[in-house]
């Protein structure tokens, strides 16, 4: 029981339960997915013995999603940029918590989460990491979408999805990577790097994942990307090459545009 005591004081600065982790979520006019992906963070909060805060970041949203993001008790930002990093780093930028975890809005993760992120940064062995990823429903060609990810992550190691470190080592690589795609790859790199001269290793959750949403795969089928692969091999090989003007187009509407 005394022990106890003493590793709950740890939670507290001055009688007041101290900020721990702040997630950030970006958002663009996610009125449909955005109450379930908080619900899946405090339900992963509740196992959480420190204190979370939930920053909503409503990017160019015309919809309800702030409303409902408060209602829901998180606190909601404004962002008008056109990049996905920017819009997380305006989450960190205005968080409190001493450990930062992205999470998009159409996810959800499993309820030990933050848990399991409290507890590898607290051995001091990892600068930070990711997690794997599972998709809500699955398919022929989401698996091999999921098969896919995971040989691309164990052989790189760089896994994203939820993205979780302290919020001082985001702000020693200057925070997410400031490009409109592949962010969270080039970020992975910067920060398994600050880690490696910190003597500390970029990982991976064990006992937790991301809920990936299937949203675009219902509506433009499952076997969208493996399409969009073969459609755009111009565009693609393009962009390879230094022409990344049909690239910025092709992101816009999968991604920047698509819940207009």
């Amino acid at each position: 029981l005394i022990s106890y005591r003493v590793r709950r004081s740890s939670f507290r600065c001055g009688g007041k339960m101290k900020v721990h982790i702040s997630v950030i979520i970006p958002a663009y006019n996610e009125e449909k997915y955005i109450a379930r992906c908080i619900k899946s963070i405090k339900k992963s909060a509740k196992q959480f013995r420190g204190k979370t805060e939930i920053i909503v970041v409503c990017n160019r949203c015309t919809d309800k999603t702030a409303e409902i993001a408060q209602n829901n008790g998180a606190k909601v930002i404004i962002n008008e940029d056109r990049c996905i990093a920017k819009v997380r780093n305006d989450g960190i930028a205005a968080a409190s918590g001493k450990i930062i975890v992205t999470i998009d809005a159409d996810n959800r993760m499993t309820k030990g989460t933050l848990s399991e992120v409290y507890k590898l940064l607290r051995t001091g062995k990892y600068i930070g990491g990711g997690a794997p990823i599972r998709f809500e429903r699955y398919s022929f060609p989401l698996w091999c979408n999921d098969i896919l990810c995971r040989i691309s992550f164990g052989l790189t190691g760089l896994y994203s999805g939820i993205f979780w470190a302290k919020k001082d080592s985001f702000d020693a690589i200057g925070g997410f990577v400031g490009q409109k795609a592949m962010e969270d790859v080039a970020t992975a790199k910067l920060l398994k790097k600050y880690g490696k001269k910190q003597g500390k290793k970029y990982t991976t959750l064990r006992s937790n994942y991301l809920i990936n949403s299937t949203r675009k795969y219902d509506d433009l089928g499952d076997w969208l990307y493996f399409k969009l692969m073969f459609q755009n091999i111009g565009t693609l090989l393009k962009a390879a090459m230094g022409d990344k003007s049909g690239m910025d187009k092709l992101l816009d509407e999968m991604f920047y545009e698509y819940n207009d």
